[in-house]
């Protein structure tokens, strides 16, 4: 309560993961008499899974809806006040207020708060270029993205995507568009898919999509997007090339919507997002906190800052903004860049460093590559899979675990998570107690070969 003994505020800018999330929490821990929450969000939706986004593009997940864990109403009915079409365009940190506006009416309104929860997300990488707003381009950030970019599908007779940028989303646009039945070209500035991964597991992403029909198109940056006379888009040109286009998706990455944290004065690392205390608290702020994909998390691996744009962290942070801001205690303690992805058939997972973060951050490294299978390699069904491991010479400490294959492969990275985040060493990971029977795994999990082959290089490294 405050000194007045009116009952506190609680203001949630964002509608989404980390901000209902915190809100919901709160809620629970203390009952309306005693917080009083509003939450603004700008769009249509609210609680929704950005990351479902691509499948049910693609078809695999039929209905928007299912993407939506909880409507307004849900929301309104345990006495949350949320104000949809409500963009939030400042924040007055000294007068402990925010000004919002109606996207509508265009009606402002000041609102005060005893308690202010950041979770402006983070808004995709639209370069400045020419045709870029051109019909028939279209991001993929919201439930309003996925949309538009279905209604231009519909009514487009041909059947040329280009996919610009080869992330995440990236190949999972790709494999949509190849669901649809598009013929597929993906554009990227790097030398190989997927930046997440070393190169020569990128390479092995490369060719698994070349080998699914899509053109690959590495090293290549878009420099315009042509139009045809009806103004929508016919082509993305680069410095060497044209690639006619239907439909343009981009899939280039995000970066942390922080221009109204930034406008107020508040900390920003150099990733643009906003620094926070293991209590997901604004640093150098009492009762202001932040989460999801507006903040920079550390990395419990390199010891460094990292933005991490994942629903994951984000249910996470509002879960400890929740409940601290609802008087309890909790807090998050960092990540270690796990991820996983697939683009079709192919699966795609990572955890820990690559070999460039380990050399940023200092670090002298062993690696090692080995070929194993998902099953035991004479049961139905075994597929292949590739596993890279990175450990820090001399100590054999786990740095870092990338795997690409087929069936089965893309959830061992858990694995490896589990360990990086206990600090194992891979000769320690050697006498993991996993679970065996040939139809799951061979008799050796891929990631313990791996751990084998790494716990030798270390010894031949001290030697």
């Amino acid at each position: 309560m405050t000194m007045s003994g009116a009952r506190e505020r609680l203001v949630v800018i964002g509608g989404d993961a980390a901000g209902m999330s915190a809100a919901s929490q709160a809620r629970r821990l203390k009952g309306p008499g005693e917080l009083e929450i509003v939450a603004f969000e700008r769009g249509h939706f609210t609680s929704f899974s950005a990351c479902g986004i691509p499948y049910w593009v693609g078809g695999d997940v039929p209905d928007r809806d299912r993407l939506i864990a909880r409507t307004p109403e849900e929301h309104r009915a345990r006495d949350i006040d949320l104000r949809m079409r409500t963009e939030v365009t400042e924040i007055d940190v000294a007068r402990g207020r925010v000004r919002a506006r109606d996207v509508d009416s265009g009606a402002e309104s000041w609102t005060s708060y005893d308690k202010l929860v950041i979770a402006t997300g983070a808004r995709p990488v639209r370069p400045d270029l020419p045709g870029i707003d051109a019909p028939g381009v279209h991001g993929v950030q919201t439930l309003d993205d996925g949309q538009a970019l279905l209604d231009t599908l519909a009514r487009t007779r041909g059947r040329r995507a280009v996919v610009v940028g080869a992330g995440y989303i990236g190949v999972e646009m790709a494999e949509a568009m190849i669901n649809r039945g598009y013929r597929v070209t993906v554009v990227n500035r790097g030398s190989e898919p997927m930046s997440t991964l070393d190169p020569d597991m990128g390479r092995l992403v490369h060719t698994a999509m070349e080998g699914l029909g899509i053109t690959m198109v590495d090293d290549a940056e878009v420099t315009k997007v042509l139009t045809g006379e009806d103004g929508r888009v016919r082509a993305v040109a680069t410095e060497d090339a044209e690639f006619p286009a239907d439909v343009v998706v981009l899939g280039i990455g995000v970066r942390p919507e922080t221009a109204l944290a930034e406008a107020a004065g508040l900390p920003l690392g150099a990733h643009r997002g906003l620094l926070t205390d293991l209590a997901m608290r604004v640093r150098g702020q009492r009762n202001v906190w932040a989460g999801g994909d507006c903040v920079e998390v550390l990395d419990l691996v390199s010891g460094q800052e990292r933005h991490i744009a994942l629903g994951t962290h984000a249910n996470k942070h509002g879960q400890v903004i929740g409940t601290n801001v609802g008087g309890g205690y909790a807090t998050f303690p960092g990540v270690v860049g796990t991820a996983v992805s697939k683009v079709c058939d192919l699966e795609i997972a990572r955890t820990g460093l690559r070999e460039k973060d380990a050399r940023r951050a200092g670090l002298q490294f062993e690696t090692v590559t080995v070929e194993s299978t998902s099953r035991a390699g004479y049961y139905p069904g075994a597929s292949p899979m590739t596993v890279k491991m990175l450990a820090e010479r001399r100590t054999g400490r786990l740095l870092g675990v990338q795997i690409v294959g087929r069936e089965g492969a893309a959830k061992r990275v858990d694995i490896a998570a589990v360990a990086l985040t206990a600090g194992m060493t891979v000769e320690q990971m050697t006498a993991l107690d996993l679970g065996y029977a040939p139809p799951f795994s061979p008799v050796w999990d891929p990631v313990l070969v791996a751990a084998r082959k790494a716990t030798a290089a270390v010894r031949r490294g001290t030697v």
